[in-house]
């Protein structure tokens, strides 16, 4: 029974810390969006 309550906190930690690491604010998703719309702007400006 100890095994599995600490197993299943193992399990909630790496989820909640995967969770914030991702869709936080200035997570991973957040810091793709930008870039993507960084990336967009310049290849919108360059001249053939």
């Amino acid at each position: 029974m100890r095994q599995l309550l600490m197993t299943v906190l193992l399990l909630l930690t790496v989820v909640g810390l995967y969770t914030n690491l991702v869709s936080g604010e200035g997570g991973t998703k957040a810091q793709l969006s930008s870039s993507s719309t960084h990336m967009a702007i310049r290849i919108a400006k360059m001249s053939p």
